[in-house]
């Protein structure tokens, strides 16, 4: 075992006494837990450069003190109980410590970009506060996951992996997967990109962390849907920018109230977060417009476009666009496991390289293994086969939501953004306390998430709940809703509406 144990200066005293405070600190401070064997005292002096009589003389009068426990034939272990510590705090009357105790901790300069992070993450992590009939959103079906094949890939590639996964790997991500990705986005959403062109990244969270990196300065202006996305409003505001909200309606964005000092724009087109409205063809062609006029650029996340369930699928904004304005982004995490943290980014041209740098400088590459298999998951065709599984599951899945809706909440409910992706918004116009009714679904057993938080400027006055459904098999999505109906009809009897 390695030891690492300060010696404080004590004009006068032994070195055992030294080595006895130096050890006390290191208890009182949290590196020594209580319980915890202590390193053996020929381990001890050798990495000191003391004599072990010393340390056996530090041990001794620790034990004495009630610091230590000593085991015969164990060891010597950190006492389970703690003397006081009430010896070691400051003398009554003064503002100094005792002789020998360290300096007060000093906080820490925090730089503007610290001071402009939010005080928590804009989504909990899983885990946090989970409920039996939780519509937390973006959360795919794990049970789907077709994790043999993910692990015989894995299992595969471990057996005889190649020196490039070894090592340091490129910034904007190994070959296999950039060629395999584009082929899918090519074919699938009308993409325009060569392998060259993509970067892979840590899921869209990084995707747009790195787009603000390069392309914005504190103060810069970003238009933004209203209600959008906080996870990229959040990025935004860290980077300094000011947060213009434009409203959606819907055909999604309304891009006549674009401001034109806005040096970028960021949408969700094909199922806009959170309402699920779909950006018009009509609209496309006018934001692409004012982004060619305006020099701006539009970053475009396409984060659950894989699921449509009404209507011809929709190509992406980005294959429509001649100008080179448009940062694609989209992530695997809706899709397979938002653990694998793999997305991708397909910048226009004269932004790929300064992108690879940045990504370069901020983790050097995703992780390589993960990537191979997802490359190989990919080529092997069970990426596009779990694909279309997934889609039928969670048709069903939407189909149950909808009619239970209708069935346990009736009139007093509104349901937007249906066609696609994975949640919809769900908004009840008789119920003006969202906060009372999401606390009282927790009593009964469901989550439910209000999405007021999505909007930059006050919200609206009735409430409105993002309403995920993939993590829900159908009876759970049932039982949910019933129990989210008997929850709103106690509401609006006891507030007489």
């Amino acid at each position: 075992m390695d030891v690492v144990i300060d010696l404080p200066e004590l004009p006068g005293q032994p070195a055992y006494v030294r080595l006895a405070e130096g050890l006390r600190r290191a208890i009182l401070d949290g590196r020594f837990q209580p319980g915890e064997r202590l390193p053996a005292t020929r381990a001890v002096a050798r990495a000191l450069g003391i004599a072990r009589n010393t340390v056996l003389e530090a041990y001794d009068q620790l034990t004495a003190e009630g610091y230590l426990v000593a085991r015969h034939g164990s060891g010597t272990f950190v006492a389970p109980e703690l003397p006081d510590r009430a010896f070691r705090a400051r003398r009554p009357g003064t503002g100094s410590p005792p002789p020998g105790a360290p300096l007060p901790a000093q906080p820490a300069k925090f730089s503007a970009f610290a001071r402009r992070l939010p005080p928590e993450d804009p989504v909990p992590p899983m885990g946090h506060g989970r409920l039996p009939f939780d519509f937390r959103y973006g959360t795919p079906s794990f049970a789907e996951f077709p994790l043999a094949e993910w692990r015989s890939l894995t299992r595969r590639i471990l057996d005889y992996p190649p020196a490039e996964l070894l090592g340091y790997g490129p910034a904007e991500g190994l070959p296999a997967l950039r060629s395999a990705l584009a082929r899918y986005l090519q074919r699938s959403r009308g993409v325009r990109c060569s392998a060259e062109d993509l970067v892979i990244v840590n899921g869209s969270q990084q995707a747009l962390d790195l787009a603000a990196r390069v392309l914005l300065d504190p103060g810069d202006a970003v238009a933004m849907e209203e209600p959008g996305y906080s996870g990229a409003r959040t990025v935004f505001e860290a980077a300094g920018a000011e947060i213009v909200p434009v409203r959606v309606d819907e055909e999604g964005i309304v891009v006549a109230e674009l401001p034109e000092r806005a040096r970028v724009v960021y949408v969700t087109p094909s199922h806009q977060f959170p309402t699920g409205a779909v950006l018009s063809a009509a609209r496309r062609m006018e934001l692409l417009a004012w982004a060619w006029r305006t020099g701006a650029t539009i970053i475009e996340d396409d984060y659950d476009s894989e699921f449509r369930y009404a209507g011809r699928p929709l190509a992406a904004l980005q294959g429509l666009d001649e100008a080179g304005r448009v940062v694609y982004t989209g992530t695997m995490s809706k899709v397979l496991l938002p653990a694998l943290r793999l997305g991708y980014l397909v910048p226009p041209p004269s932004l790929k390289a300064a992108i690879a740098r940045a990504k370069w400088l901020t983790d050097r590459h995703v992780a390589l293994l993960y990537q191979a298999v997802l490359a190989a998951f990919i080529e092997e065709g069970h990426f596009e086969r779990h694909l279309r599984r997934m889609r039928r599951v969670y048709a069903r899945r939407r189909e149950r939501l909808l009619s239970a809706i209708e069935r346990h909440l009736g009139s007093r409910a509104a349901v937007r953004g249906t066609e696609s992706g994975i949640h919809v918004m769900l908004e009840l116009p008789g119920v003006d306390d969202s906060r009372a009714v999401v606390e009282a679904a927790r009593a009964a057993g469901v989550g439910l998430h209000s999405a007021h938080i999505y909007y930059a400027g006050p919200p609206p006055s009735s409430a409105s709940f993002v309403l995920g459904y993939s993590s829900l098999d159908e009876p759970a999505i049932e039982e949910g809703v019933a129990r989210l109906g008997r929850v709103v009809e106690a509401y609006c009897r006891l507030r007489g509406s």
